[in-house]
């Protein structure tokens, strides 16, 4: 079952404000819109999931977020996109990886040139590898 959500005034202002200036990010600018419109307070349209999908082409379980965000944290983490966790599969190189590069790269390039390229290195870690 969804949970109501009434606005402050303040907060009503605060979201009109963001819509209106325009230079908050269009993901921002999106959720207050959302969140104006679910509002079911005594000033507030209080506008269904449904309609709201079709205003603002949003997925009913984003609703469902903005909603619940508001609802447990407040009305600045509805609106802010929250830092995405590290993901170490997209670690390409590790630290100590990163280590080896940087003291092969400050040595002197082999004969016949004048500095590392990716292309040097590369070769040379693979040699020194296998």
């Amino acid at each position: 079952m969804k949970k109501s959500i009434s606005l402050l005034q303040e907060q009503r202002s605060q979201l009109e404000e963001v819509i209106s200036k325009g230079s908050a990010a269009a993901r921002n600018i999106q959720h207050a819109q959302v969140l104006l419109k679910i509002d079911s307070g005594k000033d507030g349209p209080s506008w269904s999931d449904g309609q709201i999908k079709e205003a603002f082409g949003v997925s009913p379980s984003t609703v469902w977020r903005i909603r619940q965000r508001f609802l447990k944290h407040g009305l600045n983490d509805a609106l802010d996109r929250h830092p995405q966790p590290e993901r170490p599969e997209k670690i390409k190189v590790t630290g100590e990886q990163e280590a080896q590069l940087i003291a092969l790269a400050c040595t002197e390039a082999p004969t016949g040139y004048s500095q590392w390229s990716i292309r040097l290195i590369r070769k040379k870690r693979l040699t020194s590898i296998l």
